[in-house]
């Protein structure tokens, strides 16, 4: 569809640039797919990809997670710990779901984009910070600004570069595409007979909401 070209272009775009990058979008839709495609398409960052969710662990781990950690530094840390963003070095550091992260890890995170320096926990050292932040939320971070439970400065940081994923009903002329994508999938994942929709299912398909986006698409053609 248009609306995807026009995606494809502005990750194009942005991937030939440093900037930090605000991927939004509802839940569904593919703002990880976006993230490893700038990364792909990267020209000055040609480390690896790191992924984590900031909503899947609590905040004690999640500083460790990120910084890495001394040992001894917490009941636990039997031994130094490297972090994602020494596992980034180079490459492309991607937070998914940032609008989770706690208040006082983001303001570690914010001296880190400003000053491209980070300590891991429990040590003295500073160690350089190398790597581009994508990061990806559903959340609406300005209202969360002003409800005092994100920072706006570190939203600043973030949004260096915006890229807004559509829905699946804004993009409804990809529906059959993207059926047949997955048909061919499953087939694929379970050595199955060839499939085909009848135009009674893929009339249903085009005037269904979808709710969850692409990823409910997926996973009805499984089901």
């Amino acid at each position: 569809s248009p609306t995807m070209q026009r995606l494809r272009t502005s990750i194009q775009r942005i991937a030939a640039s440093n900037f930090n990058v605000l991927i939004r979008g509802e839940t569904g839709t593919g703002k990880e797919l976006v993230a490893r495609e700038l990364h792909r398409l990267s020209t000055q960052f040609s480390g690896k990809l790191i992924a984590q969710n900031c909503a899947a662990i609590p905040l004690d781990l999640l500083e460790s997670e990120l910084f890495g950690h001394e040992k001894g530094s917490f009941t636990g840390a039997d031994k130094n710990k490297e972090g994602l963003l020494a596992a980034a070095d180079n490459g492309v550091l991607f937070l998914d779901e940032v609008g989770d992260m706690p208040m006082p890890l983001q303001s570690k995170l914010l001296r880190v984009l400003q000053e491209r320096v980070y300590r891991p926990v429990g040590s003295t050292e500073e160690k350089q910070a190398r790597f581009r932040l994508v990061a990806a939320t559903h959340q609406p971070l300005e209202a969360m600004v002003k409800a005092g439970t994100f920072r706006s400065d570190l939203l600043y940081r973030l949004q260096e570069s915006l890229i807004s994923v559509p829905t699946l009903a804004e993009r409804q002329s990809d529906i059959d595409v993207l059926a047949l994508h997955f048909i061919k999938q499953y087939e694929a994942d379970n050595n199955a007979s060839p499939i085909q929709l009848s135009d009674k299912a893929l009339t249903q398909l085009r005037t269904h909401h979808f709710p969850g986006n692409v990823r409910e698409l997926r996973n009805i053609i499984r089901q």
